[in-house]
């Protein structure tokens, strides 16, 4: 707020940011019952804010040599940062509009400075799946999508509500992966050669799929039962037909950090049954439908045992199937995976993972990270 208030951002990019936004973000219909709708007047001056909330926590990460321009030459620093958060909820979303155009833009692989790399930040100061996000970022050097594990819905469900019968990688079930903001617009526009839905690295991602993405979006005013300050949601739908992996780091007490992953894909619905379905949650959110990979066993028994052992109702999701990376990469880091779906052939660990038991991979590797100890520390 200070740097709000006293204006500590470039201000000729803020205009060109301000144009940007009214050239390529729709603003969506107002879905606040007519009482309570916010003016105007209002909403204009939310996006004025919003924009200014984008720059302060990208210099906050980075810097910005124009700061110094300014005789702000502190703040034109930054913190060096790969990974932010914001917490929002309640004490600043109670009176300010929300943080949802700020993450959705930040972790996008592209604003109105044109495509770059994207400044992860974890809604909710989510630092946990902050770190699944940054992990799934290095791996694969594309956009991350930070979603809520909402919603199991089972093909029975689905066929009763809306006479949909689920098919393909859905036939088991699905998951509603939604939050208000921080997932990225990448999943909305992008595609292969052969015409697939993909998340590509930045710079890969064409001028012609940036407007597609930017098409696929709107922006609603934000629900002011629970965001009272206003603000503006993302509403979009991630292309179907992606595979895709979903990850989080737990924090256990006497235990640690601990990563668990579910490889699976993106799904496709048809309009009036994403409608009917999204409308159980909130529509003016940005949704996921996501079909686990089952196994028939654990914790991949049946999509539903997939959300009962998900240790919190935040998730990461990556393109790709980059399970076997994760696994590796924890071993590396001496976490523990207490949860996959990836082929037994395709893991590799420290050979020395072999003498902590061979019998039971899942067990020898949380004996070995506690054995060896943290490398993160």
């Amino acid at each position: 707020m200070r740097r709000i208030n006293e204006e500590i951002f470039d201000p000729e990019e803020y205009q060109l940011a301000m144009n940007w936004v009214k050239e390529n973000c729709a603003e969506g219909p107002d879905k606040n019952p007519t009482m309570i709708q916010t003016s105007r007047a209002k909403k204009d001056q939310d996006w004025e804010t919003v924009v200014k909330m984008t720059m302060i926590v990208r210099d906050l990460m980075v810097g910005n040599p124009r700061l110094a321009e300014m005789d702000f030459s502190e703040e034109a620093l930054g913190h060096n940062a790969i990974l932010s958060g914001f917490q929002g909820q309640r004490h600043w979303t109670d009176h300010f509009p929300n943080g949802d155009f700020m993450e959705a833009v930040l972790n996008t692989s592209f604003d109105w400075n044109g495509k770059r790399a994207p400044y992860l930040v974890a809604t909710e100061n989510d630092s946990l799946n902050g770190v699944a996000m940054l992990f799934g970022n290095l791996l694969t050097n594309t956009a991350q999508i930070f979603a809520d594990v909402r919603t199991y819905w089972s093909p029975d469900a689905v066929q009763r509500v809306t006479g949909h019968t689920l098919t393909g990688a859905a036939k088991d079930g699905i998951l509603h992966l939604i939050n208000s903001g921080p997932a990225a617009l990448d999943g909305t526009g992008q595609q292969s050669r052969d015409g697939k839905p993909v998340m590509k690295p930045f710079w890969e991602i064409t001028d012609q799929e940036v407007t597609d993405c930017l098409e696929a979006t709107s922006w609603r005013p934000a629900s002011v039962e629970y965001f009272r300050g206003g603000g503006y949601s993302t509403d979009f739908l991630t292309k179907g037909g992606m595979p895709v992996t979903m990850s989080r780091i737990n924090l256990v007490k006497g235990l640690g950090p601990v990563l668990q992953l579910a490889e699976g894909y993106s799904v496709d619905l048809p309009e009036d049954v994403h409608k009917t379905l999204d409308d159980r949650t909130d529509s003016t959110w940005p949704t996921t439908w996501f079909a686990p990979i089952l196994t028939g066993e654990g914790s991949f028994t049946d999509v539903y045992s997939v959300m009962d052992n998900w240790g919190s109702n935040h998730g990461s999701i990556s393109y790709g199937h980059i399970g076997a990376d994760l696994i590796t990469l924890a071993s590396i880091l001496r976490i523990p995976v207490s949860m996959h779906n990836v082929a037994k052939e395709d893991i590799f660990r420290p050979r020395v993972w072999g003498n902590f038991g061979t019998a039971d991979p899942e067990g020898a590797d949380f004996r070995a990270c506690s054995s060896f100890g943290p490398l993160y520390k």
